[in-house]
C-alpha cells in the first residue's frame, strides 16, 4: 500500500537528517499532506509525538557515539544541532536518565530507541459512520491564537483558550453570530505550510464581525465523522480516523484545516462532528 511506503519514506528521510534540522514541511510532501498533517498523523500511528521521536533517536545515537570515547560531549552536542551544552544535557537526561558524562563509567546503562517502521495490520473493528461533502470556501469569525510549528508545544494552548471564551462571553456572542453551515461553535485549525498556523474558535457568519477576527476556509471535500461523548472522546475519535479509517479509505489529507463542529458544546455530553479535507489518494509519486 502506497500510504504505508509513503511514511516508511519518511523514516528513511529522517534516519538521513538526523544530524541537521528536521525539515517537517519536506516530511509533510513525502507523505503527501501538510507539516501539521503529518505531525498529527505520525503521532497517533507512532504512539508518540514526532519533536520527541526525534528527540529520542538522536539521543540514541549520541549515547552509541559518547561510548565510542574518542568524541567530546561538547562535539557530540554540536553533531546533533545542540548549540548549547546545557541544551544537550537536557535532552540527553530527559531519555537516559543520566547525564552524557556518566556514559562511560562502568556499569552504566542508556537505552536505545531504534528507528519505527510502519506495516500494514488488518484490524476487527467497529463501524466508523462518516459522510462526504464537498463543499464551496465559507467564511468564519471568531477568536484566534498563534500555534507552534511543533504541535505537541500547542496541547495548553488550545484548552486555556476555551475556557477563557467560555468565561469572558466570547462563546455567547459567536452563537449569536451563526448564520451559515456548518451550524456549531467550530474549532478550526488553520495550519496549511503556507500560512502562519492559527487555531480558532469560531462559527460560520456572514454578519459583520465587529471585534472578532475572519478566516475563510477553502473550497474543499470533507470527510466528516459524526460522534459524541467527553472532550476525550473527539481525541478518540479522530485517532481511529487516522489509523483506521484513512489508510483503507482511498482519500488522503486535503490541502485545508482540520475543523471540530461542536453541536452541543456541554464538554460532558458532547456532540460534534470531526471534519477533515480530503483528496482522492495518489499513486505512482513515489
Amino acid at each position: 500500500m502506497e500510504w504505508v511506503e509513503r511514511l516508511n519514506e519518511t523514516m528513511k528521510y529522517m534516519e538521513e537528517h538526523l544530524t541537521e534540522e528536521m525539515d517537517y514541511e519536506q516530511l509533510g510532501k513525502i507523505a503527501c499532506c501538510s507539516a501539521y498533517h503529518f505531525q498529527r498523523m505520525f503521532a497517533y500511528m507512532a504512539g508518540v509525538p514526532l519533536a520527541e521521536y526525534i528527540r529520542r533517536r538522536k539521543m540514541s545515537l549520541a549515547a552509541v557515539d559518547l561510548q565510542g570515547g574518542d568524541m567530546k560531549i561538547i562535539d557530540v552536542a554540536e553533531k546533533y544541532g545542540y548549540q548549547s551544552p546545557t541544551a544537550f544535557n537536557r535532552a540527553f537526561q530527559s531519555v537516559h536518565g543520566i547525564a552524557p558524562s556518566k556514559v562511560r563509567e562502568q556499569g552504566v546503562s542508556v537505552k536505545s530507541f531504534p528507528p519505527i517502521s510502519f506495516q500494514i495490520m488488518v484490524k476487527g473493528g467497529e463501524e466508523m459512520e462518516y459522510r462526504i461533502e464537498t463543499k464551496k470556501a465559507f467564511r468564519i469569525v471568531g477568536v484566534s491564537a498563534s500555534l507552534d510549528r511543533q504541535i505537541e508545544n500547542n496541547f495548553k494552548v488550545v484548552p486555556q483558550m476555551w475556557q477563557e471564551a467560555a468565561m469572558n462571553g466570547t462563546v455567547g456572542k459567536l452563537a449569536g453570530m451563526m448564520d451559515s453551515d456548518p451550524k456549531g461553535l467550530l474549532g478550526v485549525s488553520a495550519c496549511g505550510n503556507e500560512e502562519d498556523w492559527k487555531y480558532f474558535i469560531a462559527v460560520a457568519s456572514t454578519k459583520e464581525r465587529g471585534d472578532f477576527e475572519e478566516y475563510q476556509v477553502p473550497a474543499s471535500t470533507w470527510a466528516v465523522f459524526p460522534g459524541s461523548g467527553t472532550n476525550i472522546s473527539i481525541q478518540e475519535l479522530e485517532r481511529r480516523i487516522v489509523t483506521e479509517w484513512l489508510p483503507a479509505s482511498g482519500y488522503e489529507y486535503g490541502n485545508g484545516p482540520d475543523i471540530e463542529v461542536y453541536l452541543n458544546p456541554d464538554p460532558q455530553n458532547a456532540k460534534f462532528e470531526v471534519w477533515i479535507p480530503v483528496v482522492k489518494a495518489q499513486t505512482g509519486n513515489l
